[in-house]
């Protein structure tokens, strides 16, 4: 009894500490798992790597939704529905939280976009999913702003093994892309040799062969 009254006042604050600190790990295992996908050399996993991708990505939303909703449980901030969900609506460290605010609603419609990607369209929509990495650093900005364990050894290393990868990746994709020349845009509907050679032996004949005589028409009397 003792026990559950000295955990009970900090239960929920403690549950959203814990849930922002999983979703920040998944964030970023599931950017890593993304960036992946994309090498060459990693092709004939691609179909294990794209499951894996998308467990971590609904993990990551899962853990967002209970570290928002577990603060209204917390009756030392008191914040109201509004204040977890809205940007600038609340008082208590407004840029930092506004910034984890934007970035948590980023993640959560780039994630649940993937299930409308055919409506989309594919190309539309990898554009739009690369606004997934910006949402991540968000997150990572939120909580080094307003986290409470933001200056602990331990978070800082463990935040540094999960995230240090996908910097790295994001990286190599930027300059891959960047160095990757363009293809020259050529001729519209070009023919083959085999298709114009034809045409040209035939035109070719045409004007060696000597013009045939025009047929006299009725004589006039």
């Amino acid at each position: 009894m003792i026990i559950a009254t000295s955990v009970s006042p900090h239960l929920f604050w403690i549950t959203s500490r814990a849930a922002g600190i999983v979703s920040l790990v998944l964030a970023s295992l599931a950017v890593s798992a993304g960036l992946v996908m994309s090498l060459r050399m990693m092709r004939a996993r691609r179909p294990d790597l794209v499951i894996l991708h998308e467990v971590l990505s609904l993990g990551t939303l899962a853990a967002l939704a209970v570290h928002g909703l577990a603060l209204l449980g917390d009756h030392f901030l008191s914040p109201t529905l509004a204040d977890i969900a809205l940007p600038f609506a609340w008082s208590y460290k407004t840029l930092w939280t506004s910034i984890g605010i934007i970035g948590g609603w980023a993640l959560i419609i780039l994630g649940v976009s993937y299930y409308a990607r055919h409506a989309l369209g594919a190309n539309r929509w990898r554009k739009l999913h690369r606004l997934t990495a910006l949402a991540w650093i968000a997150g990572i900005v939120h909580t080094m702003g307003e986290g409470t364990d933001a200056g602990q050894m331990w978070f800082l290393a463990m935040l540094a093994v999960v995230a240090v990868p996908a910097i790295v990746l994001l990286a190599v994709r930027y300059l891959t892309e960047e160095e990757t020349p363009r293809p020259t845009a050529g001729p519209r509907n070009p023919r083959p040799r085999e298709e114009l050679q034809p045409r040209r032996v035939a035109d070719h004949e045409a004007r060696e062969l000597p013009a045939a005589p025009r047929p006299a028409g009725p004589a006039l009397g």
